[in-house]
């Protein structure tokens, strides 16, 4: 199990495989470099990405702030109808923010120097999900986005110490509020079941015992960050997980990372993000036993992952649902052109199903062939219109009665440059087109039916000018072989 690809196994196609799966996919000549550099060179590029300089600049407000307390000691001193506008007026720049935030991630993903780090990113948000919903802070929700950043291809107790004392996370499971009087189970409950171990492997003891040894762990709202408040702990005897003695918080995290069933449920969900559901009892054996061998560290096995014959199987590639976030980043990338502005970007992925920072319970996005249901379909190729054309995203295609204001339109400036993707030179042969727009736009081919409908596109249009193309380009982009990666 899990033996690495040689060099003569390594070209285009699994290059591009890689490039989407560990990242939000490219051009054909971000895929060519890939394939030159060979399998190993290759995804130690995505996977040492730390060596790759990164001067994203965070958000102004992306820091603790030293006026909050006097602001809302303020607004509850204030009279009735002051105290409502002071409210509303905080709860808009909250919202303003959030947006930001969205928008600041995406930006990222779409354009950043490191992709597999913001696709951990966006796994770890799904795998410990937590809703501004609840939380109600921008900067607690930046706070723990930057902590997957930092620490989601690290150690994983080291990550699971992070997050577990993340002012997102005590607002979000109620860990603030619990003291050993009233344990309060919430955190710890999903800590075990969605977190760390999964269904089955743990007792409702541990779950009342290990509550009791998280009591103490709180939030300071003062200065926004974790805090122990010792008189709030429980200094008794514990038992969890086969473990007896005054239990810690830090002691149950150190118990669970270190029992087998850790390593297998978190590389099996990995797995399943990165590779796909198609995973055995066998490889989950191999994953795990990877991840313990290389200390609960998740480099090493990622790097592991991406090489293996596993990862490049036929029943792996072009197989996996892409996310609304895959699909919409990933589009950005393959037309080369900016991100749509930041409602349209917000909008289009919660219609689509994913809107980001606001999963829709504790066990997060479901994925796979949930994203694709009759309508979220249909909206995909909609916004499709609107990432191609520049079209509302909620008006039909334009038709060839519409085409002349179109071509006026885009003459004022396009948002794709339909002559960089597909030159003139390509245009007079359009078997050769048709193949140039496979393997930029899909990385692979469409059906015999949809290669036959794109064809008899092409040839019915004549001279191809730079409307025809991207015509054609949303014609490929708005068929089911699209919302494969």
């Amino acid at each position: 199990m899990l033996k690495a690809v040689t060099s003569s196994d390594w070209n285009e196609q699994r290059a591009a495989h890689l490039l989407n799966r560990a990242g939000f996919g490219g051009t054909p000549g971000e895929i060519e470099k890939l394939v030159e550099l060979g399998p190993e060179k290759a995804v130690e590029s995505l996977v040492y990405f730390e060596r790759i300089p990164d001067s994203t600049s965070n958000p102004s407000w992306a820091q603790p702030d030293p006026e909050r307390v006097a602001e809302f000691k303020a607004m509850r001193d204030a009279p009735e109808q002051k105290r409502k506008e002071l409210r509303k007026r905080e709860q808009q720049k909250e919202r303003e923010r959030v947006q930001e935030l969205r928008y600041w991630w995406l930006q990222r993903m779409a354009f950043g120097p490191r992709p597999l780090q913001e696709k951990l990113t966006l796994f770890w948000h799904g795998h410990f999900a937590t809703s501004v919903q609840k939380v109600k802070s921008a900067y607690y929700m930046w706070r723990q986005n930057d902590i997957f950043r930092t620490y989601g291809s690290g150690n994983w107790l080291e990550l699971l110490n992070a997050i577990s004392k993340d002012p997102a996370m005590l607002v979000w499971l109620d860990q603030a509020q619990s003291r050993k009087e009233h344990p309060n189970e919430n955190f710890a409950r999903e800590v075990m079941e969605l977190f760390t171990l999964g269904e089955g492997h743990y007792t409702e003891k541990d779950i009342t015992e290990a509550a009791r040894a998280f009591t103490g762990w709180s939030l300071d709202r003062v200065n926004q960050e974790f805090i122990y408040r010792p008189r709030l702990h429980d200094t008794g005897t514990k038992t969890v997980l086969g473990r007896t003695g005054a239990l810690t918080g830090d002691d149950v995290l150190q118990t669970i990372t270190a029992n087998p069933q850790s390593a297998k449920f978190i590389t099996h969900k990995l797995w399943a993000f990165f590779a796909g559901e198609h995973s055995t009892n066998e490889l989950d054996e191999a994953l795990a036993a990877t991840f313990r061998a290389g200390g609960n560290n998740f480099r090493p096995f990622l790097r592991t992952l991406f090489l293996s014959e596993e990862f490049y199987s036929p029943e792996i590639i072009r197989q996996q649902v892409k996310s609304p976030v895959q699909w919409l980043v990933g589009s950005v990338r393959c037309l080369e052109r900016d991100l749509p502005p930041a409602p349209i970007c917000i909008n289009a992925l919660r219609t689509l199903g994913q809107d980001l920072l606001m999963p829709p319970n504790v066990k997060g996005w479901d994925g796979g062939l949930s994203w694709i249901t009759t309508n979220n379909l249909l909206n995909r190729y909609n916004y499709i219109n609107y990432l191609v054309l520049g079209e509302n995203p909620l008006a039909p295609p334009a038709g060839k009665k519409n085409r002349m204001k179109l071509r006026k339109r885009l003459a004022h400036g396009a948002k794709v440059d339909a002559d960089k993707l597909f030159p003139e030179s390509l245009r007079a042969d359009k078997t050769k087109l048709l193949a140039a727009m496979q393997k930029r736009l899909l990385q692979g081919e469409l059906t015999e039916a949809h290669q036959s409908a794109a064809r008899a596109f092409l040839e019915s249009e004549g001279d191809l000018d730079d409307v025809d193309i991207l015509q054609a380009i949303r014609l490929i982009m708005s068929t089911p072989e699209y919302q494969l990666t």
